[in-house]
């Protein structure tokens, strides 16, 4: 039980139930007690009932088990506030209908303020007492005139609402009237504010009027003298056309003479074919029997069809030994292939997958060949060069036959690799022949240089069709 009798009790939440606990109505204490022929008018106030369940929880939480109220006994185990909370309508009923636990809770209240029970059973409230508790303590006490006690303190609860609702509704009405001076000096201004946009208005529409009046008249003079220039336009149409008409006139006459010029330049030619068919025919007839004639000389003498000097013999059998040199750059050139291309009778040699593969490998092999052969039939246009494009046959059962007159296309035969078959095509050329073999594979690279030949990375090939797509 509180040691304070000014400080209120909380109110039960009688939402909450404890499991298995009667329903009582709300106000189950206001049933009328017999009880010395005094009873109470009404119920009693809501603070008044918080605050007796709120001293019935406390003793009910020290009371021996024996003692507790049956209805009682489950929630006497809970925390007090719980139980207030909980079970306030079970303590209130209790309260009201048992004497004997009023008794035991009246005898708390007693111990407790023992002053303010001694001056209520003597017929004086303590007039500085909390309103609350004195008419707590008087329904558990029940003195003589207890209800009335109750009943003025009903009376000047009732009386601080009353006077509280009209602090709060005067409270209200200032809040009211102040956002209402607050709300009307937005207005003006804003009233102000829109006068002032008005009045700018008003003189923007009077300088767009006077735009429009000087629009209006420059679209006038604009139309007149668009109809002005329409009409001399006319007039040099119907001009130009008759201008026209006597061109076209001295045309047709011009071309008249010019057809009978042609004419007869052209009889004049063919005076002079005539003529000259019949001197060159003669000439001809004596020329085949001159041919004719150092024709069988030679058969007669048994001479040779040509005759070499020495030093062509020699210079002979020197380029028989020697190879047209491709060197001069590094391989990552930018110009390397462009060189090697202007090379006279140059020999390309690719290796196909490896170029494919070094570019656009993610591609099905067939798709790779397709890009690859359509590049190289471009480079092959742009160049006049001598292509040769070597692929693996494994991959095939039949390699397909790309028909095309500028590449050539050659599988490895089963059991042969393409490496294999490009050193061969790198050694079946003859001495002198320049060639250039396309690929990054290093054993295929140091091969074919032994055998004379320039290797060309894949990737520089790549670029270089890539800047000339």
């Amino acid at each position: 039980m509180s040691a304070r009798p000014e400080t209120g009790g909380s109110g039960g939440d009688d939402g909450d139930r404890t499991p298995g606990a009667v329903n009582h109505e709300e106000h189950e204490e206001s049933v009328p007690s017999e009880e010395g022929g005094e009873r109470l008018r009404r119920p009693l106030p809501e603070p008044v009932r918080a605050r007796v369940v709120e001293y019935g929880s406390d003793v009910l939480g020290g009371m021996r088990s024996s003692d507790l109220p049956p209805v009682l006994r489950r929630v006497a185990k809970f925390e007090p506030r719980r139980r207030a909370r909980l079970a306030g309508p079970q303590i209130a009923a209790q309260l009201e209908n048992d004497h004997g636990f009023r008794s035991k809770v009246a005898a708390r209240v007693e111990q407790v303020w023992p002053e303010l029970a001694e001056g209520m059973r003597a017929g004086v409230v303590p007039p500085a007492a909390d309103p609350v508790a004195v008419a707590a303590s008087a329904y558990l006490l029940r003195p003589k005139g207890w209800p009335e006690i109750i009943e003025g303190v009903h009376e000047e609860l009732e009386r601080q609402t009353s006077a509280r609702e009209v602090d709060e509704a005067a409270e209200a009405l200032d809040d009211v009237r102040r956002r209402l001076e607050e709300t009307q000096q937005g207005h003006q201004a804003e009233l102000e504010r829109l006068r002032g946009q008005i009045g700018e208005q008003r003189t923007e529409i009077a300088e767009l009027r006077r735009k429009v009046h000087s629009e209006r008249q420059r679209a006038r003079r604009a139309v007149a003298e668009a109809e002005r220039v329409v009409s001399e336009t006319t007039d040099r149409r119907h001009e130009n056309e008759s201008q026209v008409s006597a061109l076209e006139v001295e045309n047709r006459r011009l071309r008249s003479r010019l057809a009978d010029a042609e004419a007869q330049v052209e009889n004049a030619r063919r005076a002079v074919r005539t003529g000259r068919n019949a001197d060159e025919a003669r000439l001809r007839v004596l020329l085949d029997v001159l041919v004719d004639a150092s024709h069988g000389l030679r058969r007669e003498l048994a001479l040779p069809t040509s005759l070499d000097s020495p030093a062509d013999l020699v210079a002979e059998a020197q380029e028989e030994h020697r190879r047209v040199s491709l060197g001069g750059l590094p391989d990552d050139a930018p110009g390397l292939l462009e060189h090697l291309l202007t090379v006279p009778r140059v020999h390309l040699l690719l290796d196909g997958y490896n170029v494919t593969k070094t570019g656009y490998g993610t591609l099905p092999l067939a798709d790779q060949r397709a890009r690859l052969l359509s590049s190289l039939e471009g480079l092959a246009s742009r160049t006049k060069a001598e292509i040769t494009c070597v692929f693996d046959g494994a991959d095939v059962e039949a390699p397909p036959v790309t028909p095309s007159r500028r590449v050539r296309v050659l599988f490895s035969a089963p059991g042969e690799i393409a490496d294999t078959l490009i050193v061969r095509l790198v050694r079946a050329e003859p001495p002198g022949r320049p060639i250039a073999v396309v690929t990054s594979d290093k054993e295929i690279v140091s091969t074919v240089r032994r055998a004379g030949a320039r290797a060309v990375p894949s990737t520089v090939f790549l670029r270089h069709l890539e800047s000339h797509s």
